[in-house]
């Protein structure tokens, strides 16, 4: 009898140690450890004290180019030492792994070790810090372009969204919210002076979660797995709307947000333009990353996604940003 057809399956740590110690030379003595199965399965490997990640793509989540995208990103950041999380290539100089896993070809990647650990909430004088990382991140990036997706207002506010809609009655006051939200930041985005803005490569997903600080303060970030093109504020904007999610105090925020933007600033300069859109961008991305939760039904996120959760997340997430931002 053949085996019955997956959409995912978990790839068996002692069995993926074996093959990473044959890629990668690696002691029999080392060791493999499931992390996490979100987006991309991440697990730690441990070779005599020596860690890394491995971290394996969903099924066509990625295709093998935009991996390789990424890939040559990370090098030239790592080459220019910013601190961030670096692919390792194997024993053949390969970085891109090929799993032949249930449910077809997965893609793999071995990621150095981020020393430390994520920090839900920390101090003004680390959120300056990670500023300057984030500043000297764009000079390097500024006008490149990667051979992956092009994030446009269009793309984070139109397209992403389309996922959740099939989640919520359509006559709820969510889904009239988030229309009206969708109808009235195109307009203003279509506004924009283009000339003012920044565009290159961005990480899109720098918050808490994806960097971790050590006890001597050090940073290092990683995920790069949304990377791709668009203005640097987008960036910088998501940064923002993070601190906000996750400081209860108002003054903390601003203090922290302002702690933030002095660092970018003591690198380089934001124009007014960006300045001023930074909340609209926050709204687009909020809305981009609760399209991707539900277009990940099926492989990940079904565990917490329902109509309660999406309705919870619009009014105490999306909509309390929009107001506090006065952006009606």
């Amino acid at each position: 009898m053949n085996p019955f057809p997956v959409i995912t399956s978990t790839l068996s740590e002692r069995h993926l140690s074996l093959f990473l110690q044959a890629q990668y030379n690696l002691s029999t003595k080392t060791t493999c450890r499931l992390l996490k199965t979100g987006i991309n399965h991440v697990y730690l490997i441990n070779d005599g004290g020596q860690k890394s990640v491995f971290r394996v793509y969903s099924l066509n989540w990625r295709s093998e180019k935009e991996i390789a995208e990424e890939i040559r990103l990370l090098n030239l950041l790592h080459e220019n030492e910013l601190p961030v999380s670096y692919p390792v290539a194997d024993a053949n100089n390969n970085y891109i792994q090929k799993l032949n896993a249930p449910e077809g070809e997965r893609f793999g990647v071995m990621f150095s070790y981020a020393k430390g650990e994520k920090v839900f909430s920390f101090s003004p004088e680390l959120h300056k810090e990670i500023g300057k990382i984030m500043a000297e991140f764009h000079q390097l990036t500024h006008n490149l372009y990667l051979d992956r997706v092009t994030y446009t207002p269009e793309k984070l506010l139109i397209d992403s969204p389309r996922y959740f809609f099939g989640f919520l009655p359509e006559d709820s006051p969510e889904v009239e919210f988030i229309r009206y939200v969708q109808k009235h930041l195109s307009a203003k985005l279509k506004e924009v002076d283009e000339t003012q803005i920044r565009k290159g490569v961005i990480h899109l997903d720098i918050w808490f979660d994806n960097l971790n600080i050590s006890e001597e303060k050090e940073i290092t970030i990683f995920d790069f797995d949304f990377c791709g093109n668009g203005w640097l504020s987008y960036d910088i904007a998501y940064y923002i709307m993070q601190i906000y999610s996750t400081e209860v105090d108002e003054n903390e925020y601003l203090l922290k947000a302002e702690s933030f933007l002095k660092g970018y600033e003591a690198i380089t300069p934001l124009t007014n333009e960006e300045r001023r859109i930074l909340p609209m961008l926050g709204e687009c991305i909020y809305l981009f990353y609760l399209g991707v939760q539900c277009q990940r039904f099926n492989n990940w996120s079904n565990t917490f996604i329902n109509e309660v959760y999406l309705k919870r997340f619009i009014n105490l997430r999306i909509k309390r940003w929009f107001d506090y931002n006065k952006l009606g």
